[in-house]
């Protein structure tokens, strides 16, 4: 019989307190187990309990109905945290379609009108990406850049995977004052 302490240590959670000095008593007096004082490293065990985090995220994450547009852009939790991302308010607005984005701030009663200011739809996340003509301009620096290594349009996964620095400043170049209609 071999014991490193563990598995006594993890049926003491479980019995009651006689059975656990019952245990311990074996433990302590059988010749046959062999002793093992080898410490487990702190980074071990904060690695083991990060990843079952991650992967209990993962699974709410999947399950989830919240969060639709984020999910496009980052479907797999260990992928956007292994991402340095400079976060900002642009940023967040178009992986989240929450913000100065009019369908969203007209479903709070914020904006008298979904409709973009280039007049042709609703003001969307999709719609600012692939339609919106105030955005000609960065969306064509986008899409040129883009089409260097890939084919357009890309899914938004894969645009944040392979493309993540040149999205980015297309976010950080939108005015959204400008897309307000003021």
């Amino acid at each position: 019989m071999y014991s490193t302490g563990h598995e006594v240590w993890c049926t003491e959670m479980f019995q009651p307190s006689a059975t656990v000095f019952l245990h311990r008593k074996e433990a302590a007096t059988n010749e046959d187990i062999i002793e093992s004082y080898k410490e487990v490293p702190k980074s071990e065990v904060l690695s083991e309990i990060g990843g079952i985090s991650v992967e209990k995220w993962q699974r709410e994450w999947d399950k989830t109905t919240k969060g639709a547009i984020t999910k496009e852009y980052f479907p797999v939790v260990t992928e956007r945290l292994k991402m340095k991302i400079n976060i900002n308010q642009n940023f967040t607005t178009m992986v989240t379609g929450h913000g100065n984005i009019r369908s969203y701030l007209h479903r709070f009663k914020i904006s008298e009108t979904p409709i973009c200011p280039c007049g042709t739809t609703d003001q969307t996340i999709d719609h600012l990406l692939f339609q919106c003509e105030l955005l000609n301009k960065e969306r064509d620096n986008l899409i040129s850049t883009v089409l260097k290594t890939d084919v357009w349009p890309i899914s938004k996964d894969k645009r944040i995977r392979k493309h993540l620095k040149i999205f980015a400043r297309f976010t950080n170049e939108i005015s959204f004052d400008k897309l307000k209609g003021v």
